[in-house]
């Protein structure tokens, strides 16, 4: 296998990240500032680092587990990885202003 477009890959999964949304909020996961950080490897490994809005959050499992399945849909990506990071912890500034003003804040 050729080596994939990373730039291309990339603009793929921040696509699909904005289709991901916290059941609480009716905000997508990008937008509410939930990703850190993706890294799309030569060989075609997403790793995607990102929090949620709270350690207790019913969607603690659901979310990373959509995240994972998206990316996996997308041509050229052979392994998926989602760490989640609670540091630093996510809060309310993090998100766009888009999102802010979905949320009317």
């Amino acid at each position: 296998m050729g080596m994939i477009d990373s730039l291309v890959v990339e603009e793929q999964v921040m696509e699909s990240l904005r289709t991901c949304f916290d059941p609480e909020i009716p905000v997508d996961i990008y937008e509410l500032g939930l990703i850190y950080g993706v890294d799309v490897g030569s060989t075609g490994t997403v790793t995607v680092t990102m929090t949620l809005t709270s350690p207790n959050c019913p969607a603690a499992q659901s979310i990373p587990e959509e995240v994972k399945s998206k990316i996996s849909n997308i041509s050229g990506v052979t392994d998926v990885h989602v760490e989640i990071v609670w540091d630093p912890p996510w809060d309310p500034s993090k998100m766009s202003e888009a999102a802010k003003l979905q949320m009317g804040m």
